[in-house]
C-alpha cells in the first residue's frame, strides 16, 4: 500500500543488478541451492493481481478454482497460507454495468464497495469445494502506521490461520483514498509478509517475473532469475513504463526490496503457469527470486522503517549527524538544530540532516514538537529545568530509531 503512500521511507542503495552475463556452473549450483530452501516454508503470503482473477475484464470462476485447488494442496501439506487478494474495483465494474474501469476515487470506491463482496464470494465458494474455509481482513494505511492496530491485524491473521481459515485480505479502497492506485496490494502484500512474519512471499502476476527490460516493447528482453540486492537503478528500470498498470512492476520490485531487509525471501512468478504455487515451493526455476539480506532488519524496526506516518521533522547538527549515524547512539537534545510540525510525544518523525536536508532516519519521539523546541540544544541534566518534569534522557532512544542505510 503506498497506500502506504508516503508510509514506506527509503531504504539503502545497493549496489546494481543491471544485465547479468549466462550464469557458470557455480553460480548456477548457488541458485538451485537457494531455490531449494523454498522446500522448507511453512508460513506462506500469496499476492494474486487483478490481472490473474480476471479474463477479458470480467471475473473468471475457472481462475478462481484453480488457486484454490492450489491453496489446498498447500494446506493439505501442513503450510500455513496467507491471500491477498486483487479484483475488487474491477469486479465492482462488471457488477454495475459500468463499460469502462472509472477514473475519479468516487466512482473507483464505489466499484470497490460493491466489487468486495462478489470477489469474497467467489473465493468463498471455490474455496469450500476443496474444503476450505476464508474470511475477509480490510486494511488500511493508517492500519499498518498505527502500532496497536498493526500487532491487532497481526493477532487475528494468527488465529484464524490456527483455525485453519484462510485469511484473504485486500486494502479498505472503499475509505483509502489518498492509496487507492493500482498496485498497492504489491505493497500491502510485503506488510503481511512483514507483520505475519512469513517464510515466504510471492507475487503472482501476468508476466513471468522482472525481465532487464518491458518485454512487451522489447523483444531482446530477458527474464531475470534472480536478484540479490535492489537498488535504485533496478527501481528506476521497473518503473519506465511497466506494463502492468500505473503501479506495475516498480511496485512489485520494491516490495521484494523491502522484504530483503526484513531478512525475508521474496518471487515474482506467473499466476497463470499451471501449478505454479506447488513448483515455485519445489524449487523449479520459474520468476524472479529476490534473496534475502544477510543481515535482517528487526521487526518493529522494520514496521518503523516501512509503515508508519512521520508526523513532524527534527533537524539535527552536525555532532548529532555523527553520533546516530557512525556510532549508533540515542538523540539528545543538545544534537537538535530545529523542529518541524506539530507532533505529539509518541509519534513518529523523520531525522534530517540540518546542514543539508538529507533524510537520515525515523524514530519515536520522548517528547512534543513544543517540549523539543523548548529544549533543543540543552543538555540532559538541564530537561527538568527547561520543562518542569524529564521522564527520558533522549529525544529518540537508539531502540526507537532506525537510520535508513545501515540499520538491522
Amino acid at each position: 500500500m503506498e497506500q502506504v503512500n508516503g508510509l514506506f521511507r527509503a531504504w539503502r542503495l545497493l549496489p546494481p543488478v543491471g544485465h547479468r552475463p549466462p550464469p557458470d556452473k557455480d553460480e548456477s549450483s548457488k541458485n538451485m541451492d537457494k531455490r531449494s530452501e523454498l522446500k522448507k516454508v511453512r508460513r506462506l503470503v500469496v499476492k494474486i493481481g487483478s490481472s490473474l482473477v480476471c479474463a477479458q475484464e470480467r471475473l473468471s470462476l475457472g481462475r478462481f478454482r484453480s488457486f484454490a485447488g492450489q491453496l489446498a494442496k498447500l494446506r493439505g501439506r501442513g503450510l500455513e497460507v496467507v491471500l491477498v487478494s486483487s479484483g475488487a474495483v474491477a469486479a465492482g465494474v462488471q457488477k454495475l454495468g459500468l463499460t469502462t474501469r472509472p477514473t475519479t476515487v468516487r466512482l473507483k470506491q464505489a466499484c470497490a464497495s460493491a466489487g468486495q463482496v462478489t470477489l469474497m464470494s467467489a473465493w468463498e465458494k471455490t474455496l469450500e469445494a476443496f474444503h476450505l474455509k476464508c474470511a475477509q481482513i480490510l486494511l488500511t494505511a493508517d492500519d499498518l502506521a498505527d502500532r496497536r492496530r498493526f500487532l491487532n491485524a497481526r493477532n487475528t491473521i494468527m488465529s484464524l490461520v490456527e483455525m485453519g481459515v484462510v485469511p484473504i485480505i485486500n486494502e479498505n479502497d472503499t475509505v483509502a483514498v489518498e492509496e487507492l492506485k493500482v498496485g498497492d496490494n504489491d505493497t500491502l502484500g510485503s506488510m503481511v509478509a512483514s507483520l505475519w512474519d512469513a517464510d515466504l512471499f510471492i507475487n503472482l502476476t501476468d508476466l513471468d517475473g522482472l525481465y532487464s527490460s518491458d518485454p512487451r516493447k522489447d523483444a531482446e528482453a530477458a527474464l531475470i532469475a534472480e536478484v540479490e540486492r535492489v537498488d535504485q537503478k533496478l527501481l528506476d528500470s521497473a518503473g519506465s513504463g511497466g506494463p502492468l498498470g500505473t503501479g506495475g512492476m516498480f511496485t512489485k520490485v520494491r516490495a521484494a526490496g523491502r522484504l530483503a531487509e526484513r531478512g525475508m525471501a521474496s518471487l515474482i512468478a506467473n499466476g497463470l503457469t499451471r501449478d505454479v504455487l506447488e513448483r515455485l515451493l519445489a524449487g523449479e526455476p520459474l520468476g524472479t527470486f529476490f534473496a534475502p539480506s544477510k543481515k535482517r532488519r528487526r521487526a518493529k524496526k522494520h514496521w518503523l522503517a516501512f509503515a508508519t506516518r512521520p508526523k513532524g521533522t527534527i533537524r539535527l547538527d552536525a555532532g548529532a549527524v555523527k553520533a546516530l549515524v557512525e556510532r549508533g547512539k540515542s538523540l539528545l537534545p543538545s544534537g537538535v538544530a530545529a523542529v518541524e510540525g506539530l507532533f505529539q510525544a509518541g509519534d513518529v518523525v523523520t531525522l534530517t540532516d540540518g546542514q543539508n536536508g538529507r533524510e537520515l532516519g525515523v524514530g519515536l519521539a520522548n517528547y512534543s514538537a513544543l517540549e523539543i523546541q523548548k529544549i533543543k540544544g540543552l543538555k540532559s541534566a538541564e530537561i527538568e529545568a527547561a520543562l518542569g518534569f524529564s521522564h527520558s534522557e533522549e529525544v529518540i532512544h537508539r531502540d526507537n530509531l532506525v537510520i535508513f542505510d545501515q540499520d538491522g
